[in-house]
This record gives C-alpha cells, sequence and structure tokens, in this order.
C-alpha cells in the first residue's frame, strides 16, 4: 500500500474541516468525479466505543459525515448503536457482517501480537511519534500486513494522545504493592503488569465503574481525564496514576473489509483515507484540549494525583524489552517489524531529547500532588 504522500497531506493538512485550504488539494481527487456522478454505496459499521464516550463515539461520527459530505450523501455508512466487546469488532468486519469498524488493535493481540506496532507499545512512541511512524516510517505499510491475514485493510483513525496510569482504591508505592492486585487493564500493558504480579481483568468501559465499586477490581485504567470523568472513576478510587506507560500515544484504527474496499471507486477509497486521516488528527487535537480542563474538575472534585514510583517504572520497562525480545524469538515476522519500530523509536527518542524534551523540562509546571 504505497500511498504515502497522500496519507502523510492527509494528517498534517486536514486536521479539522475548519482549515479549509487542505479544500484545494481535497478537491483535485474528489471535485470533479463528484460533480459528474457518484455509485450509491451503503455500509454498516460497528465500534468499541459506547455513546457515552463522547470524544470517540465523536469521531465515529464526524468519519460518517465527512464521507457523505464528501461524496454529495452518495456514500452512507450507517452505525451500529451498540458497541461490541472484545474482539468483537475485528471479527464482524473479518466475517463481512458489516464492512467496516473502528476499534483499537491491542485488543487482537492473541490473534498477532504486532498488532501492538499500530496501537502503541509501552515505553514506546509519544503521539506525535505514533503519527510519524505510521504515515511515513513504515508503520503502515508494517500494519497492512498484518490486517491483511484478517481479510482487513485499516488507517489510523483516533489517536487518543499520551494516556494516564489509571485509578486506584489504594496507594501502590512498591513493587510489592503490586502482587496480586486486581486491575482492569488491556493491551500488552496487562501481560507486563501481570509478570509483576498484578491480575488483569479485561472489562468494556461500561462495565469498569460497577467492578471498582463491588470490589471486583481493585484498579482502572481507561484512556485519561475528560474520558474517565465521563465514567465518573474518580468515585471510586481516589488515587490518580501517572504516567500512562502502556500507551504512551495510543492509535485507533478504521478497519475495512478487503472485498468491501475492493469494490470502491478509487476516489471512495481516497476518501476514506483522507477522512481516517483527518479523524486521527482530530482526536488528538480534542483530547489535547479537553484533558487539562477535565483534569482541573477532577482535582477539584478531591482526586489526588500520585507519579508511579522509579522502581515500578524501571521494573515495567524491564520486563516490556524482555517481554518483547520473547515474542521476537518465536516469531520471525513480529523481530522483522519489531526492529523496524524498534529503529524508528531510537531515531525518534535521540531527536525528542534535543527538541521537545529538552524545552518541556525546562519550561513545564510540575503537577500538584
Amino acid at each position: 500500500m504505497k500511498r504515502r504522500h497522500l496519507l502523510a497531506y492527509a494528517a498534517l493538512g486536514t486536521t479539522t474541516t475548519a482549515l479549509t485550504g487542505c479544500q484545494t488539494e481535497i478537491s483535485t481527487i474528489v471535485g470533479n468525479p463528484i460533480k459528474a456522478s457518484n455509485p450509491l454505496v451503503e455500509w454498516q459499521m460497528v465500534s468499541s466505543w459506547p455513546r457515552m464516550l463522547d470524544t470517540l463515539d465523536g469521531i465515529v461520527q464526524h468519519i460518517i459525515q465527512r464521507v457523505s459530505e464528501l461524496t454529495e450523501e452518495r456514500f452512507q455508512i450507517t452505525l451500529n448503536v451498540d458497541p461490541l466487546k472484545g474482539a468483537g469488532v475485528l471479527e464482524a468486519v473479518q466475517a463481512g457482517t458489516v464492512q467496516c469498524g473502528h476499534t483499537i488493535a491491542h485488543y487482537y493481540l492473541d490473534r498477532n501480537p504486532a498488532f501492538a506496532f499500530g496501537s502503541g507499545v509501552p515505553f514506546g512512541l509519544t503521539p506525535s511519534q505514533q503519527q510519524s511512524w505510521l504515515y511515513d516510517g513504515g508503520g503502515l505499510e508494517v500494519m497492512q500486513r498484518v490486517y491483511a491475514d484478517f481479510k482487513t485493510i485499516a488507517f489510523p483513525a483516533a489517536n487518543t494522545g499520551m494516556q494516564m496510569g489509571g485509578w486506584f482504591k489504594t496507594e501502590v508505592n512498591t513493587l510489592a504493592d503490586l502482587q496480586g492486585l486486581k486491575m482492569r487493564i488491556a493491551g500488552l500493558g496487562a501481560e507486563i503488569l501481570s509478570r509483576l504480579g498484578v491480575r488483569p481483568h479485561q472489562l468494556p468501559p461500561t462495565e469498569i465503574f460497577a467492578a471498582l465499586q463491588e470490589n471486583q477490581v481493585d484498579a482502572a485504567e481507561w484512556i485519561g481525564p475528560y474520558d474517565d470523568e465521563h465514567l465518573e472513576l474518580y468515585k471510586v478510587a481516589p488515587y490518580y496514576y501517572y504516567p500512562g506507560w502502556w500507551e504512551p500515544g495510543s492509535s485507533c484504527d478504521l478497519i475495512i473489509h478487503q472485498e468491501a474496499w475492493a469494490k470502491l471507486p478509487l476516489h471512495y477509497q481516497q476518501i476514506l483515507q483522507i477522512v481516517a486521516a483527518e479523524a486521527d488528527s482530530l482526536a488528538l487535537a480534542r483530547y489535547n484540549r479537553k484533558n487539562p480542563q477535565a483534569l482541573s474538575r477532577l482535582l477539584d472534585k478531591g482526586t489526588q494525583l500520585r507519579p508511579f514510583s522509579s522502581d515500578i517504572l524501571k521494573a515495567c520497562q524491564t520486563e516490556t524489552a524482555a517481554r518483547l525480545e520473547e515474542i521476537a524469538a518465536k516469531s520471525s515476522s513480529f523481530k522483522t517489524d519489531y526492529l523496524t519500530w524498534q529503529r524508528f523509536r531510537n531515531e525518534a527518542y535521540r531527536w525528542s531529547s534535543i527538541s521537545d524534551l529538552a524545552l518541556g523540562s525546562f519550561s513545564f509546571t510540575p503537577l500538584p500532588n
């Protein structure tokens, strides 16, 4: 899938519909065909997100609306209002039950651990680095190969930004405090913490509050302040930890059944790619605006911020490296993708250490405790 220039343009140039400077470029792709004739296409869509999470669900609605707008309402996507749990989105799209879905790749690590490179690796890439990896660093090609084994094609379609480390009913200051801790957590982060004595639980967002309230879990992570506030997790777990080392720049995907994709006219395919990239940048912009405001509200409500101790972070980082090496030793394809990702990460970290990190370490005001 060699559309790197188109995808890079879309990611950087279509952050929101308000950026009208992009319209000239878009019109060169879709303008004349729209005025001539567009076939009527009707798709069904599923997602992993409940309506109450208005940022992620809003991004899904944005994709649906923009595709309709750019095709003069000839390409209509209808969203199933009930979110699918766990691996349900990939299963539905792979089976052709629906044509497309919006989800996050780390829900499918049991099918292929390389899905982690699409959603985010623990101690991995920041939001901007993740977008660079996917759009111009070879990441999208890696993920297209992974998704192809499941009869799907995928495009990044919502970066949630740097995430938090989750809500805890009691403080966790040492590695001993992790022993036997029941925690709602997904992805590679769950695997890493399980190696340190945590007992991971997989729960959809709508069930997290009740699980905490009823002591089915002792801690839970979701995304960040804005979404966590909507889930009211602060009411049942007072300690809010950072950083979310397991998802430093998490990406969600628009996944499409291969046969449905192949049947689309070329300009419809291009519209989907542009809209997905627009949604990817728009999601990050919204989270970066909403999370600081939500964090202030949470602190006013009594939330107590806590940083993970250096001992906990170092142990998690060591276990992450060990786990990735174990997977690479068992799978040559994973090893190839891992080495590609690792080279990109090392280069990105070197640059960031003398650019944004250097500035941030001087100018950022520490968070209150």
